[in-house]
């Protein structure tokens, strides 16, 4: 079987020679390429197409999250692995809405890293067992969120906030609701106003995490 291909990046020559000899003793995974910066990851990835990427947080520059939002976005077979000196109270939660597959602390790196990276390329998740904990506190606090907005809205708006969400038209909607085009601009504006919104892709999520939508 091939070893897993591993680009590291850390603006830290001296921690990525330690962690690329970490790696490579062990014979299953080969590191193909190092980045001292974001933006020089971003362009490694699009050129070497590694199976997972170590990404460290704090560098100048594009910062780890930003490079990690940018390899995602490429759509490529690769997953990004953060591996900092941060606490995952402080960081986990913008690591995982930037597309990361593994959140690893580097106090940990010597007994985990290998298993992780393992994880990670076989397109499972790795996180710490605090992950659970603080993910169920940022669910929980959006579905009360979520559920207050909700109540601000009226019986009216939220058949406009469906309908739209659905993909109809402002004539269309109107056709169904019996009310002017004009009328359902309005309603739409009170919605994303009372809901914070500012583009329709978001009404979109809001409908869907609210029940308003089963499938679209």
């Amino acid at each position: 079987m091939s070893p897993t291909t591993v680009l590291l990046v850390d603006d830290h020559a001296m921690f990525r020679a330690g962690i690329r000899a970490l790696l490579e003793s062990e014979g299953a995974v080969e590191v193909v390429g190092e980045a001292s910066s974001g933006d020089s990851a971003v362009d490694m990835v699009r050129e070497l197409k590694p199976d997972v990427v170590v990404m460290d947080l704090s560098m100048p520059g594009s910062n780890g999250l930003e490079a990690t939002r940018r390899i995602t976005a490429l759509g490529l077979d690769t997953h990004v692995l953060v591996l900092t000196v941060h606490a995952e109270e402080e960081y986990l939660l913008p690591v995982v809405d930037a597309g990361a597959s593994g959140y690893l602390t580097k106090t940990s790196a010597d007994t985990d890293l290998l298993e992780a990276i393992r994880v990670v390329a076989r397109g499972q998740v790795s996180l710490p067992p605090k992950a659970t904990s603080l993910l169920l506190k940022r669910y929980r606090a959006s579905e009360s969120e979520d559920s207050v907005g909700l109540k601000a809205l009226s019986d009216r708006e939220r058949e406009v906030l469906g309908l739209t969400a659905e993909g109809f038209s402002s004539r269309e909607i109107g056709e169904k609701l019996f009310i002017s085009p004009k009328t359902v601009d309005t309603y739409r504006g009170r919605i994303m106003e009372k809901l914070g919104l500012g583009h329709r892709s978001e009404l979109v999520r809001f409908a869907l995490r609210v029940g308003l939508l089963k499938d679209v």
